[in-house]
């Protein structure tokens, strides 16, 4: 999350609802691995929600952002592959 959208819903006065804070910060750009999306972007893929603090108005805006915010979709240096992925590594035969 772009350090301005942090300062901001730090300054907020809270309950705030997700309208009010669309309303406040729907044009501030969010900075993503691949592009930027608006505050009112990703809110409008949530249900309206009253946020009693700072912390779940940011866990709802780091829920909700897009699949542009992954680096490498389907990578993971730590797991096996799930089966059926599409994302797996080419089957060798011997």
């Amino acid at each position: 999350m772009m350090r301005r959208t942090h300062e901001l819903l730090t300054e907020t006065e809270y309950p705030i609802t997700t309208d009010e804070l669309v309303e406040r910060y729907g044009d501030q750009q969010i900075e993503l691995a691949d592009g930027t999306e608006t505050v009112g972007e990703i809110l409008a893929r949530l249900d309206g929600e009253t946020y009693e603090h700072k912390e779940d108005a940011e866990f709802a805006i780091y829920s909700a952002v897009s699949d542009r915010a992954i680096g490498r979709k389907g990578y993971s240096d730590r797991d096996p592959t799930p089966l059926g992925s599409p994302h797996g590594p080419d089957q060798v035969s011997f």
